[in-house]
């Protein structure tokens, strides 16, 4: 399954005059107020008052801190200069959370998706459990869905919100049973097929004596495209825009009339560093990606968007349809930061004020290590630490240097060509389906691989518990026929069409597969197609090859739909176990070195 950016727009059936007649009256009537100014807001209390939201995104069940480059965030110099900053840990963003709430005496937590699913294995192996247990003591109010907390079905993502122990592994803990999440998990736009019903509430109203704001969560409608087939079995995924527009007037007809929607998909700043302006030279003008077309179409009710699924760092003011300041906000990934966000609340209009003096400002919070560690949070880490070590600390082989995987925002990644040529290794004896290459989707590789001991296996040492962070999805690898023309096509499909065409999704080759990537040209043509290798020779189009990948790609997944038609599939053993059988050919005194990646040649 795939948490890389991808979108698939279809054009919007909006009525612009519509929306702009409907544009948040109740916050212009305070267009002059300050916060705090006192006028009509009753007996002792002032007419405005200042809500604070805090919300991260993406966290996947990052409960220690990530290691390799997926656990820093960068920031940028005043002389333009970066800076790589560790940060991300439950510990750490236990702490750094509870300290902003301090002061405030209204304060609301929320979340845009993807809080469980493609974890770690310290909250994997126990099906994202610790994970609700640690967001529980967090104090998060309410989150959207993302397209991860489908990875194991309906069926499972409602065992999570709702409690019960699993029904296959049971309890993990003697004498106790899991209880759910305390939060609102929210699915406005997930419906189920056979009652036309949503999977789960579409809505969440938090109130504090008489200051209401209401949330609406959704995820993003291409979700089936990033993940299983049977992870969204009998489900439907609307329309994000139209979804929160219909809610948002739900909302209001309840006297609702401060609104956020979370929303589980995301942009893509100019630049990497968390604090870059993104407002500069204009509103919202640093910024690209699904996310723009969403927020400029969202009915001006709402007033803040919170979202993720791109796993980038952005504070963005993007004008609703009326012209208002409206802000749209997300916090990376992996809980290495948090969003400070002040909404300004009236009381007469209840409505939030959005001016150009009085928007909501959004800051990016930095989840840094040099603070003290939040001892409750220690306490669980700690507790399922004992529960997982047996099977974490097993020695599975050596590296001889870090292997960048996630962190790696190039189009060919060391680790990416260490997964596939594993997955060619595990799969080319005639036997076990005689494969000639492999293909891996990029937004499987979780994790980078630390030389760094991240316990006391020693430096150099991979775990059962690193290898299973690097490939947690457990997909059975397949081997089936292509031709050398539907390759060839797939090829294409990394930089073209409805869901990569915005944002490539560059597929990781194995050993001897070769080709040029071509960045100067635009869709299909940026495959250089005579430049098509394997082992030297010409892909041949009607020739047919044995081609290697998980389940997820021969299901067509992340828009490689042609990879769908194959035929003479062999189904062989899971994707883990062909990447831990690889790094087991290594010794302390022969590690595994980093690949060159020099594969894929890519012109810019």
């Amino acid at each position: 399954m795939s948490a890389t950016p991808q979108r698939h727009r279809r054009n919007r059936r909006l009525t612009f005059a519509a929306i702009a007649v409907t544009a948040g009256a109740g916050a212009m009537v305070a267009a002059a107020l300050p916060a705090g100014a006192a006028s009509g807001g009753g007996a002792g209390k002032s007419r405005t008052v200042d809500v604070q939201m805090l919300s991260f995104n993406d966290f996947h069940g990052t409960l220690e801190p990530p290691q390799g480059s997926s656990g820093t965030v960068t920031q940028r110099q005043a002389d333009g200069t970066t800076k790589a900053i560790p940060a991300g840990g439950v510990e750490y963003l236990a702490t750094g959370l509870r300290e902003a709430r301090k002061g405030h005496e209204y304060s609301v937590t929320a979340a845009a998706g993807d809080m469980i699913g493609g974890s770690p294995m310290l909250s994997g192996l126990f099906h994202d459990e610790p994970t609700v247990e640690a967001l529980n003591k967090l104090k998060l109010d309410v989150s959207s869905v993302g397209n991860h907390e489908f990875d194991e079905g309906k069926t499972e993502l409602r065992r999570m919100a709702y409690g019960g122990c699993h029904p296959v592994d049971g309890c993990f803990e003697s004498g106790k049973e899991y209880t759910g999440a305390e939060f609102k998990y929210l699915a406005a736009n997930v419906t189920d097929e056979k009652t036309k019903r949503p999977l789960m509430n579409p809505t969440f109203i938090w109130q504090k004596g008489d200051v209401k704001i209401g949330f609406i969560g959704v995820t993003l409608e291409g979700t089936p495209d990033v993940v299983t087939a049977d992870g969204v079995k009998g489900l439907k995924f609307g329309d994000e825009v139209e979804t929160i527009n219909k809610y948002a007037a739900e909302l209001n007809k309840q006297g609702v009339k401060s609104i956020v929607a979370l929303i589980h998909e995301g942009g893509l700043p100019a630049n990497g560093a968390y604090n870059y302006d993104c407002d500069v030279p204009g509103a919202g003008a640093g910024i690209s990606g699904a996310i723009v077309d969403i927020a400029k179409n969202v009915d001006p009710k709402v007033d803040a968007l919170v979202t993720g699924h791109t796993h980038q760092a952005y504070a963005c003011n993007i004008p609703d349809p009326a012209g208002n300041p409206r802000m749209v906000t997300s916090a990376a990934s992996y809980g290495r930061l948090f969003t400070d966000t002040t909404l300004t609340y009236d009381r007469q209009t209840k409505d939030i004020v959005r001016t150009a003096a009085l928007a909501p400002k959004p800051v990016n919070k930095v989840v840094t290590r040099d603070q003290p560690k939040a001892p409750d949070m220690t306490e669980l880490i700690t507790r399922w630490n004992a529960l997982a070590a047996p099977v974490a600390s097993a020695p599975q082989g050596y590296i001889s240097a870090d292997i960048v995987g996630r962190g790696s925002e190039a189009p060919e990644k060391p680790l990416g060509d260490m997964i596939a040529d594993a997955q060619l290794e595990a799969t080319a004896p005639a036997a076990k389906g005689g494969a000639q290459l492999a293909l891996m989707n990029p937004g499987g590789i979780r994790a980078d691989l630390a030389y760094k001991a991240a316990g006391g296996e020693g430096d150099g040492v991979v775990t059962y518990g690193e290898s299973y962070t690097v490939q947690p999805f457990n997909n059975l690898m397949n081997v089936v026929d292509l031709t050398g023309a539907q390759l060839i096509t797939a090829l294409q499909q990394q930089v073209s069409g409805p869901v990569n065409g915005a944002n490539p999704k560059i597929l990781q080759v194995s050993k001897g597969f070769t080709y040029t990537l071509d960045m100067t040209k635009t869709g299909a043509d940026r495959i250089v197609v005579d430049s098509v290798r394997l082992n030297g020779a010409a892909i041949d189009p009607a020739k047919t090859y044995r081609v290697a990948m998980n389940e997820f790609l021969a299901g067509g997944g992340d828009g490689f739909t042609v990879l769908k038609d194959h035929k003479n599939k062999l189904v062989g053993v899971p994707d883990l176990e062909a990447f831990n059988a690889y790094l087991a050919k290594s010794t302390e005194a022969a590690p595994l070195a980093p690949p060159a990646a020099d594969r894929i040649t890519v012109v810019k």
